[in-house]
């Protein structure tokens, strides 16, 4: 079953924590220092925040998705509604592994699809440098590199906010 996911980028992590736990009367899943994630089933939602260095507010939505083949078919619809998709498989990022997609939509609102293959111990690659050329980090797909071997350092830790 796909859930839904939510990206926001706070200013203060551990006063968003407080609001959120409150919100959805749970804990986050994962907790890091720059980093938490609700993997809720009421509503079905993966709702992350990061304290990166971004600038508040929305970084992306966008699909997580529980197989290859799901990945895929969600990744043909993309395809169908006529916008550029950019693959990135074995992805690094917020603490886990994953196969992923991204597009935009007509307003540019960025959106991932993915599917996670487990957990890893950093938000992204050692180095501070996007395992997969930060297409996370770019203002739109035309901007994402299209392999991971052109990453560059837009992911790279900035001032610390938390």
């Amino acid at each position: 079953m796909n859930r839904f996911h939510v990206h926001l980028n706070v200013a203060d992590l551990d006063a968003s924590i407080r609001f959120y736990r409150e919100l959805f009367a749970a804990e986050p899943t994962v907790r890091k220092s720059d980093y938490a994630k609700w993997m809720l089933d009421d509503p079905r939602i993966n709702f992350a925040i990061s304290c990166t260095g971004r600038a508040p507010g929305l970084d992306h939505l966008g699909l997580q998705v529980d197989s290859s083949e799901a990945l895929a078919a969600l990744g043909q619809r993309l395809q169908a509604a006529g916008g550029t998709v950019i693959p990135e498989e074995g992805a690094l990022c917020c603490y886990a592994h994953s196969d992923k997609a991204w597009t935009e939509d007509p307003q540019g609102t960025r959106w991932e699809t993915f599917h996670t293959l487990g957990e890893a111990t950093t938000y992204y690659q050692e180095g501070g440098v996007c395992a997969t050329g930060g297409s996370a980090c770019v203002s739109a797909p035309s901007d994402m590199p299209a392999k991971a071997e052109t990453a560059t350092s837009c992911c790279a830790a900035q001032s610390r906010c938390c």
